[in-house]
């Protein structure tokens, strides 16, 4: 065999095994009945923490959670000493993709079928909803081989996208002429399997409303990250869930034109968007009223989080190299700008959820390529804290809050007796500390308990390509 050829064969087999050796490389705790003893736990309804409770998992499902005193362990029960541990639910993610920018100014996205499913667990991601996929069939495809055991990662629930209208900026979007091609496209990704479905920048308003209609009609949601329609607009018309909030949100832009995306206000106009105002007071009532949720991702905003070596390990080194410039290039105004987005989508979340609206998290791995799957999604957990949540309440955004939107509550989101084994192992503290939620060493999806560290080692150096 040439030498060329051979070094063909012998990468492509080397890739494969990468990409799926199963889960077993992966799996540190996989007993029947798991005692985890002496923990701290954040339940995810918001409760303050406890200290040294037991929880105990059979069979993929909670048993019991209580003080260590009470517990009565199983005998048999494989019993794990974990002082100084907490444990949360796992994250339910509710803003993620499976692709990742490819730099080079050109806004194309990469399908990241290895790694992304990968770093999510890892992370403590035990279900994410992707919000948008450009690869459709690799998505739902990827789902399948995580529910069959065949790679790991998180539960997968597919929104299949974009249902955007003329004007896209990416060339990997399809755009719609009318309201029937949003009809048809609901309809024959609802064939396929898709969990439910995202609107974008450019789709009308009638666009829209077929395809809110058709999807309801078969028991499926809509979200949308929305341009050419406001919120107010969206929320009449059926719409869901609303992802990255009120900096996105141009019904409040003087020059908006019905069914037109515009250049969006300046940093100044959003700057100065009053909060408790009449008008964004408004636009909240008209949400809660319409029980659509919105879906926190301030991680996408933040242009220059602070670097730490497990997100630069897990880049390319083209990749690194790519995101490194572009972030040294950043002007001081574009950090300030960055800085006031967030602080103003704070205000907007905080105000919605006083107003009785269901606010969700998730990361959204774009933007500049500074949330990365699963650690954006810890990310946007310390900038909720930072932004006055409390870790409880926080922590209640990325789990159960999540949970109640895709209707699954009775199953995952909180720690509660009789759920799903869907918990997060943590060395530290975050009700003191909210960084600590970055500190995984365990991830535990229907009881099964994944070793964190190796599941982020296995794609290191792979980000932006894999």
């Amino acid at each position: 065999m040439p030498k060329l050829l051979a070094l063909f064969v012998v990468t492509v087999v080397f890739a494969q095994q990468q990409f799926t050796p199963g889960v077993k490389p992966f799996i540190a705790v996989d007993s029947p009945v798991i005692a985890l003893e002496h923990v701290r736990v954040l339940d995810g309804t918001g409760a303050p923490a406890k200290e040294d409770q037991t929880i105990v998992i059979d069979h993929g499902r909670i048993l019991s959670t209580g003080p260590t005193s009470e517990a009565q362990v199983p005998t048999g029960a494989r019993r794990m000493d974990l002082a100084n541990h907490t444990v949360i639910p796992g994250l339910v993610g509710m803003h993620e993709h499976l692709f990742y920018p490819s730099g080079g100014g050109v806004p194309i996205y990469i399908e990241h079928a290895m790694s992304f499913p990968r770093l999510y667990l890892a992370s403590g991601v035990t279900t994410a909803r992707t919000a948008g996929t450009l690869e459709p069939y690799t998505d739902l495809n990827l789902k399948k081989m995580i529910d069959d055991g065949r790679m790991p990662g998180p539960k997968m629930l597919i929104t299949v996208g974009y249902l955007e209208g003329h004007g896209s900026f990416a060339p990997q979007m399809a755009e719609l002429n009318d309201p029937g091609d949003a009809r048809r496209f609901v309809e024959y990704w609802a064939s396929m399997g898709a969990h439910s479905f995202k609107a974008y920048m450019h789709i009308t308003r009638g666009e829209l409303e077929a395809a809110v209609t058709s999807a309801h009609a078969r028991g499926l949601k809509v979200t949308g990250h929305l341009c050419s329609v406001g919120f107010r607009e969206a929320a009449a018309l059926g719409i869901d869930n609303l992802e990255h909030g009120l900096v996105v949100d141009t019904e409040f832009d003087s020059n908006k034109q019905p069914d037109v995306c515009p250049a969006g206000p300046s940093a100044q106009a959003l700057s100065q968007l009053d909060v408790n105002g009449a008008a964004v007071q408004q636009t909240i009532r008209e949400l809660v009223q319409h029980k659509v949720a919105v879906t926190s991702t301030l991680a996408v905003f933040e242009s220059a989080p602070p670097l730490q070596p497990r997100f630069m390990e897990a880049l390319s080194p083209s990749t690194a190299l790519s995101y490194l410039t572009g972030r040294e290039r950043l002007p001081e105004a574009a950090r300030a700008t960055s800085a006031m987005r967030i602080k103003k989508e704070l205000e907007f979340e905080r105000a919605f959820v006083k107003a009785g609206g269901l606010l969700m998290a998730g990361c959204d791995p774009t933007g500049n390529g500074s949330a990365l799957a699963g650690f954006g999604d810890q990310r946007n957990v310390e900038l909720l804290v930072e932004g006055g949540f409390t870790p409880a309440e926080a922590i209640q955004i990325a789990t159960l809050n999540g949970a109640k939107f895709l209707g699954l509550d009775d199953r995952i989101g909180s720690i509660t007796a009789g759920k799903q084994a869907d918990l997060v192992v943590l060395d530290g503290n975050p009700a003191r500390q909210i960084a600590d939620i970055e500190k995984v060493t365990l991830v535990f999806k229907g009881g099964v308990g994944y070793d964190s560290a190796k599941l982020i080692q296995s794609v290191r150096g792979r980000v932006g390509v894999h």
